[in-house]
């Protein structure tokens, strides 16, 4: 037998480790590893995307609600502004017409002085009385041949308007000859309705007690009448006006009343 040298064979080489992730016996393992992962950061990049977009949303809400509200609170400012601007203007308005009417009254109460002095008729008992300067009088009976009376006063510039029934004037004087009773009788039946209120009140400076009337008197006029008795004679004052002032220019009137008992 011959003996045969043994060739040498080749050194086995050791097994390679795999890299990590990777399957040797398995050569698409490798794609199929990183596909999972690509889908990952795709996900997580459309989630944080869309969590931006929400937030930059909520955030344009929430600056279009505050200009809104500034918007808002601005117009409920103008508006309280020009309501209070405006209540102040009108009380500024209403003071200087008050100052301006207080003004006017007095230089108007002011121009009434001197008064005046009124005088009836000596056989009717001379009735007499001041009134303001500023006023005409009229005298559309004068009893000079007897019968009744009548006298017109009147605060109107332009002098005692026409004689009429229901015309208010600042003061009638009428003296008649007829007894007190018929002359109050005139007007029972107002007082009666309670359109009239009747009270009794004492001449200044006198014994004489007058009915006063106040309140609707006939030919649709309102205002006061006072009636005496002069001697014989019944004597009936009115004021037809319903203003402040003539309501207290007729009761001066009457302060000042003076005739022959």
């Amino acid at each position: 037998m011959f003996n045969q040298p043994v060739s040498a064979m080749p050194p086995i080489a050791p097994p390679t480790a795999a890299a990590p992730g990777t399957n040797p016996n398995n050569p698409n393992a490798a794609h199929a590893s990183v596909a999972p992962s690509g889908v990952d950061k795709l996900n997580r990049s459309i989630k944080n995307s869309l969590i931006k977009t929400i937030v930059i949303i909520l955030l344009v809400l929430l600056l279009v609600g505050a200009l809104l509200l500034a918007v808002y609170f601005y117009n409920e400012y103008q508006i309280a502004k020009t309501d209070v601007d405006g209540q102040v203007a009108a009380a500024l308005v209403a003071k200087e017409k008050e100052i301006t009417d207080s003004l006017e009254a007095k230089f108007a109460e002011r121009e009434k002085i001197p008064y005046s002095t009124f005088t009836g008729p000596d056989d009717y008992g001379r009735l007499s009385f001041k009134y303001p300067k500023t006023w005409n009088s009229y005298i559309a009976k004068d009893a000079t041949k007897g019968g009744d009376y009548e006298a017109y006063l009147d605060s109107d510039p332009n002098g005692v308007p026409p004689v009429s029934q229901n015309q208010p004037y600042n003061v009638r004087v009428l003296i008649r000859s007829e007894s007190f009773e018929t002359a109050n009788n005139r007007y029972g039946s107002l007082v009666t309705s309670g359109k009239l209120k009747l009270s009794i009140i004492q001449l200044p400076d006198t014994s004489i007690t007058a009915n006063r009337y106040d309140g609707q008197l006939p030919n649709n006029l309102t205002g006061t009448i006072v009636i005496f008795k002069i001697r014989d004679k019944v004597v009936t004052l009115e004021c037809d006006k319903t203003t402040p002032e003539a309501a207290q220019d007729f009761d001066n009137i009457l302060q000042s009343i003076k005739f022959n008992e």
